[in-house]
């Protein structure tokens, strides 16, 4: 299909690996044994009995009457995860003249990929010719400033940062204020990868969404809640407390390369409804994808269209 597909098929070996690896010699025709293999397989890449039953349960019937081929499973389930998914893909909106900057707020808990994103989502905008300015709003963690100043670094953009223990509103205004007066495109704001059960924590988030809707006339642009893609479950009451937070817009999925459990993200829009900009497939700058419906669910059953 194409250099996207290429690349999810990569993050998403581990998990396709995981789905096919037991049926490896599976005879021409699917039988009931065989779908309750796949059924296993689908329950341990993380994708949850409700939608497995849902891709499963015609399969079954289908096998029964009229027999099934391999092919024709694989078929079957990309279809199924293009219809379970409908709605989930959304591009990041182009900032516009009279409101720029764009402002991108990122939130998640600690150890998600929070800080990375940040940098690998500003060195994309970057590619696409817009001006970028990341602000380094996690001051309660030194090596988090010095992160995302290694990673600005590296990708080329222009950074604002403070000391650890500064208040994280003030590097908010900060860069919001500066991407005003220079010019810039987007403004992309690091957050402390907080714990979602520390209240204090939470508040400081709505504190800094606050910030930016004083300066902006208006709340940050997007909300982006960073998920590990192995968080499974603990995504779902992730994303509702953060969204009590500052009200989540959007989702990226990080790690998609690092677990078996990349079906994770059937359950996820299927319980959240709230769309996936991008997803992670590596630990370098240019390892981020735009999320694209068709191209993830080919690549997660290994069949290109």
């Amino acid at each position: 299909m194409s250099a996207v597909w290429d690349r999810l098929r990569q993050g998403l070996a581990r998990t396709r690996e995981r789905l096919w690896t037991p049926l490896e010699g599976t005879s021409s025709q699917v039988d009931a044994d065989d779908l309750d293999t796949l059924e296993a397989m689908l329950l341990s890449a993380d994708v949850g009995l409700e939608v497995c039953q849902e891709f499963l349960t015609p399969l079954r019937e289908r096998a029964r009457k009229d027999g099934l081929t391999f092919d024709g499973l694989q078929t079957h389930l990309v279809d199924a995860v293009e219809r379970m998914l409908e709605g989930a893909e959304r591009a990041l909106p182009l900032p516009q003249p009279d409101t720029r900057p764009q402002v991108l707020l990122f939130v998640g808990v600690n150890g998600s990929g929070k800080t990375s994103t940040v940098a690998k989502v500003g060195k994309a905008l970057a590619g696409e010719g817009q001006r970028v300015l990341l602000a380094a709003a996690d001051t309660f963690r030194a090596a988090a400033i010095e992160q995302l100043t290694g990673l600005a670094e590296l990708a080329g953009l222009d950074l604002i940062a403070q000391k650890p223990g500064a208040d994280p509103g003030a590097v908010a205004h900060d860069a919001v204020e500066r991407g005003r007066t220079r010019g810039y495109d987007a403004v992309l704001i690091d957050t402390a990868g907080r714990l979602q059960t520390k209240r204090p924590l939470m508040e400081e988030l709505g504190k800094v969404r606050r910030v930016v809707e004083r300066l902006q006339g208006r709340p940050p642009d997007e909300r982006l809640l960073v998920v590990d893609a192995s968080a499974g479950q603990n995504a779902v009451s992730q994303a509702h407390l953060f969204d009590q937070a500052v009200g989540v817009t959007g989702l990226a999925i990080t790690k998609l390369d690092g677990t078996a459990k990349g079906g994770a993200i059937l359950p996820i829009w299927r319980q959240l409804r709230i769309p996936i900009l991008w997803v992670g497939v590596g630990e370098g700058l240019e390892d981020i994808e735009t999320f694209r419906v068709t191209a993830f669910a080919q690549a997660l059953v290994g069949r290109e269209g």
